[in-house]
């Protein structure tokens, strides 16, 4: 199918599975589709915890306003962004990318010092809203990477992310929980929404032009 055609197949799906496992290769195609995803100057601030402990995810179900999606998933995804922006944390990206390219240039070693000198720099609330707001684009690249692997995805803010947190000792990783996605196969009978059109606006009313 067309990527079009794949938006269309999905939905956010509000019953799955609870016995049918994704296959280890299809979850893996979709962590790497977000790994692989762009992020503000590379940075890459934010992970991904894969939970797959029936426990674990029944706590978290419990702060998650109940959905069952979240213990009937074959794998539920967190996405924990940085709780700040450190000198320690841009250099580890920078010296990656110098390993991993074999050189050192001028230009992006100053785009190096920029970085250094702005960010860590300002609050760090702020500098987490801003790492969060990256963890979105990975989010964005998982839903198509799991619509192309004929997975369903049902994206999720609905729960309490400090207690998500604390449930899965976010603090000492320095991450806190922005998002929810539970991965599986939807459950056709008991989800009210999987035979109901999919409803957007119409181009002419979404897409503003300019010419």
């Amino acid at each position: 199918m067309s990527t079009l055609d794949l938006l269309n197949w999905r939905y956010a799906t509000k019953k799955m599975q609870a016995s049918n496992a994704v296959p280890a290769e299809r979850l893996d195609y979709i962590l790497e589709a977000i790994r692989l995803s762009a992020s503000s100057s590379g940075l890459q601030p934010y992970q991904v915890l894969v939970v797959t402990n029936p426990e674990i995810k029944a706590k978290i179900r419990a702060v998650a306003w109940d959905q069952s999606q979240v213990t009937d998933s074959s794998h539920l995804l967190v996405f924990a962004a940085w709780d700040n922006y450190t000198a320690e944390r841009i250099n580890m990206m920078f010296d990656l990318v110098n390993e991993q390219r074999g050189f050192k240039n001028e230009g992006w070693e100053a785009y190096r010092q920029k970085l250094l000198n702005f960010y860590p720099q300002r609050p760090a609330q702020q500098n987490f809203e801003h790492a969060a707001r990256q963890a979105y684009i990975g989010l964005g690249s998982a839903l198509i990477a799991a619509a192309e692997q004929q997975v369903d995805a049902t994206p999720m803010e609905g729960f309490e992310p400090e207690k998500v947190d604390e449930i899965l000792n976010l603090a000492e990783l320095g991450l806190k929980s922005v998002l929810l996605l539970p991965l599986g196969y939807r459950e056709a009978e008991g989800d009210w929404l999987v035979n109901l059109k999919k409803v957007r606006r119409a181009t002419e009313d979404f897409v503003i032009r300019r010419d």
